[in-house]
């Protein structure tokens, strides 16, 4: 497999959120910008029957085209949004509207893995709203999903600009509905889906009130930051810190795969040894291992000391062997390991491989011999030539910076933007792509030393440390205060529109 294909992202929901194509160029294993991780021992806890029925499922009709007058932009899909009406206090009470914006996953799983808006819901006496993500879930134009897959003409109209408007859409329809025009919108997001929260609150002030964007990489794009010194800088510096000689161990074992590899029968050992059960790049599958330990790095496991305490307790003092020890202890013992586990090919894969090679381009690589990983740096250039062998389309690198911003994003957002809380860990890889400074005063930044992916919305623990529990605190409090600032001004203005209504009596 190309390791400058793999260097083409890091983990993109994550699935931040990254990549490699296979020999035969027919797919990209993006390290993941989705909110948790999607290995084997990681799938989260469904939600139980009794918390199901809390939630009713609604249908909007939603254009398949917001920004065209093409007679085709008119057609219509099925857009699938959640509501839960236990804790509203109800629009004669302005009580306000939380809602999660679904990323590059089904709303069900987005449902299921967010703890800040069910957790939060009952002080705030809030509706809770989650809206599906158009192309995935059951949110799927054109009927089926291979019809909307079919090719770069149909794949076309999915992007985040077309997913914020149908946002936008959804949310003015349910406002009107629920005769809640005056109810305020708060939009919470991780990953990719806190990209969009943060980018709907620029875009569309006058529906959103403010937005929580938890590991949200805005500023990994068109250079903004230095796309070499970032996503992998940081899953090394996870591992250094955790111990000098497991990051010693990986460092060296490229090296040892590669010179094992080349003998005659190498594949066949290395095979025998990491209980392969196909063909594909070990050295791919073990760079999603660490990566992937690290994005998630989270209490109580705490996966990156799992996988060195591993390591660095295997008997023997062969490289290769160690490394297997870890492959056991993060993935479990089996017979034998998917070498496609973190990149196998899914519907919800390729669509968002689809966004990668078009406007999401994430210019994550090896970029230097710091890391703990084989030197191969983002190449615009084959990253383009293998996008458009596989959609027959040119990444648009700069775009997203050109729609959104994010070049002096202190001095631009300071001046126009409001009501938005960057929180992330700075354990998260994609923390290097956040923003971790204070814009203004209601433009802030959250950051926790030892914090990972999106940890901040996910469900609450007993045995959350503290540095959470008051990140966690912090969010609620900022959004107190946007709440009350709203409520004043709503009452002020209703208080001089009865006063000028009375003088034209």
């Amino acid at each position: 497999m190309d390791s400058l294909r793999r260097s083409s992202f890091a983990l993109l929901f994550f699935l931040l959120f990254s990549s490699c194509v296979s020999s035969s160029a027919a797919k990209f294993n993006i390290p993941r910008l989705r909110t948790r991780p999607r290995t084997i021992q990681n799938e989260p806890i469904l939600m139980s029957a009794s918390e199901s029925k809390d939630y009713k499922t609604f249908l909007y009709t939603q254009p398949l085209d917001h920004f065209n007058y093409r007679p085709d932009s008119y057609k219509t899909f099925q857009q699938r949004y959640l509501i839960n009406f236990k804790y509203w206090d109800g629009a004669n009470t302005s009580a306000p509207i939380f809602v999660l914006f679904g990323g590059e996953e089904s709303i069900d799983y987005d449902r299921d893995i967010n703890g800040f808006l069910p957790e939060n819901a009952p002080h705030f006496k809030a509706l809770l709203v989650y809206i599906e993500h158009r192309y995935y879930g059951k949110s799927v134009p054109f009927g089926t999903k291979e019809e909307a897959m079919k090719n770069a003409s149909t794949l076309g109209y999915c992007n985040s600009a077309q997913a914020i408007a149908d946002y936008a859409a959804v949310l003015l329809h349910i406002k009107q509905k629920y005769s809640a025009e005056k109810c305020p919108v708060i939009v919470i997001g991780g990953s990719y889906g806190g990209m969009l929260a943060s980018w709907f609150r620029l875009k569309y002030p006058h529906i959103a009130l403010g937005a929580l964007a938890s590991s949200s990489p805005i500023l990994y794009f068109d250079g903004v930051v230095d796309p070499q010194v970032g996503y992998y800088t940081i899953v090394t510096k996870d591992f250094k810190e955790t111990s000098e000689s497991c990051y010693e161990t990986i460092r060296k074992s490229w090296g040892e795969i590669d010179e094992v590899g080349s003998r005659p029968n190498g594949l066949s050992i290395l095979s025998k040894k990491f209980r392969t059960c196909n063909t594909s790049e070990l050295k791919d599958y073990l760079d999603s291992l660490y990566t992937d330990a690290a994005q998630y790095d989270e209490p109580p496991k705490y996966p990156v000391s799992r996988v060195c305490g591993a390591i660095d307790g295997a008997e023997g003092t062969d490289t290769l062997d160690k490394i297997f020890a870890a492959v056991v202890t993060y993935m479990g013992n089996t017979s034998c390991y998917d070498m496609e586990e973190f990149g196998s090919p899914t519907s919800t894969y390729d669509m968002f491989t689809w966004q990668v090679c078009t406007e999401l381009v994430f210019p994550i690589g090896h970029g230097h011999n710091d890391t703990m990983f084989p030197l191969a740096p983002f190449d615009l250039s084959s990253f383009s030539k293998t996008c458009e062998g596989l959609f027959g389309v040119q990444p648009k690198p700069h775009w997203v910076t050109t729609y959104y911003g994010g070049q002096d994003i202190k001095l631009i957002l300071h001046n126009f933007a409001s009501n938005i809380i960057f929180s992330n860990g700075l354990r998260d890889p994609y923390s290097s792509g956040g923003v971790l400074k204070n814009i203004s005063d209601s433009v802030v930044a959250l950051n926790t030393v030892n914090g990972s992916h999106c940890l901040d919305i996910l469900p609450a623990k007993e045995s959350d440390p503290l540095w959470l529990i008051m990140q966690r605190k912090a969010e609620v409090e900022i959004i107190e205060g946007w709440l009350a600032k709203y409520h004043a001004d709503l009452l002020e203005f209703e208080d001089e529109t009865r006063a000028r209504s009375q003088e034209l009596e």
